[in-house]
């Protein structure tokens, strides 16, 4: 909290000076406060040992396909949601809005990276094929020229498509399974796409609905699940204050585009959707370790206080309770909790019905 206000203060302080003219007279009277354009939110989810924890949304559309932002806009959008990267994906084939078409596939990432670079924050370009189903929408990141994809919404040309992808050396997702049918199906060429490493993740998360059939196809395959916004709208009609915009946490060396990538092909990631962690055993137990502080009240009893230092609320069941205990953000909780109980984390998956567990203490 003190952190964010010494931001907000220090942008406050920024804007008055690029301003020139006093800001208090008859004539005009600023009100540096009334606005939040350079104030973000700091969201608190812990490093684990060795790498730092990147919060990102690699699913983001901007107006010169189907959305209704500016590249720069988006950008703005999610440093201002506490993001530390985003990856530019509009469609290859469709155009929606009118006086926004361009032949320059690559211009949207080159508009939204430009202001990246003002505010010091990452800009991934990518895009995404579309088609219909059973091939779907399948996402590209880390390209090195848009312009090389097939912009025709043809069955003919989706292999081409991938073709191109892989050619690229890109990392490759596949988007929202369950959308707009609302049925997972996996299909035999995603079976074979996953089979052979072209697919590298899939969505668990997309917008606003997860897919749990997702959850027996990560058991079966072994890819990374992400969590992604999907954004076509306005940020903050989508994601008002309080509510955690999904994002795939990233454990990456640095603070870099080619530290992202390593991270990702490396399978070093986590969705977080609706206070919800999916993804790998190893990442989980580090971050909940990280999250919570542990301190013994009274041993005999079992009385424990649990403090949750992040911001995602963890819910835990033990023992003899049929429903889960909250442990919330920033909030400590007193619990009797006997040592050595296994405690099960039900908002961290692990699989189809699988979560972690672990003893407190």
């Amino acid at each position: 909290m003190k952190r964010t206000i010494l931001i907000c203060l220090l942008a406050m302080a920024a804007s008055v000076a690029m301003a020139g003219k006093p800001i208090q007279t008859d004539d005009v009277w600023r009100h540096p406060g009334a606005e939040r354009t350079n104030c973000r939110r700091n969201i608190a989810i812990p490093d684990i040992d060795g790498y730092r924890t990147l919060k990102c949304d690699f699913h983001v559309h901007t107006c010169f396909t189907d959305g209704q932002v500016y590249p720069s806009g988006r950008v703005n959008e999610a440093w201002n949601d506490g993001l530390d990267a985003i990856a530019i994906t509009d469609h290859f084939e469709i155009r929606k809005n009118k006086g926004m078409q361009t032949g320059d596939m690559n211009l949207p990432y080159e508009i939204a990276a430009a202001r990246g670079r003002e505010i010091g924050m990452l800009v991934i370009s990518g895009g995404e094929i579309t088609r219909h189903k059973p091939f779907g929408h399948i996402n590209a990141l880390f390209l090195k020229d848009a312009n090389r994809f097939p912009r025709e919404r043809m069955p003919e040309n989706e292999q081409a498509a991938l073709d191109e992808a892989v050619a690229q050396n890109a990392y490759i997702f596949w988007n929202h399974p369950g959308w707009p049918n609302d049925s997972c199906t996996l299909y035999p060429m995603h079976e074979r796409l996953l089979r052979e490493g072209v697919i590298h993740g899939v969505e668990i998360f997309n917008s606003k609905e997860h897919y749990p059939r997702v959850l027996q196809w990560y058991e079966q395959s072994g890819f990374s699940m992400l969590a992604n916004s999907d954004i076509h709208y306005m940020s903050g009609q989508q994601y008002p204050e309080g509510v955690l915009r999904p994002m795939t946490l990233v454990f990456a060396r640095e603070y870099t585009v080619d530290a992202i990538r390593e991270a990702m092909f490396a399978g070093r990631l986590l969705a977080l959707y609706d206070n919800t962690l999916a993804g790998a055993e190893e990442y989980i137990r580090e971050l909940v370790a990280k999250s919570l502080d542990v301190r013994v009240i009274d041993a005999k009893k079992g009385v424990v206080e649990i403090c949750n230092k992040s911001d995602i609320k963890y819910a835990v069941r033990y023992g003899s309770y049929m429903y889960p205990v909250d442990i919330y953000a920033h909030r400590t909780v007193r619990l009797t909790v006997p040592k050595g109980t296994r405690v099960t984390f039900v908002n961290c998956v692990l699989g189809y019905g699988k979560y972690y567990e672990t003893e407190l203490w």
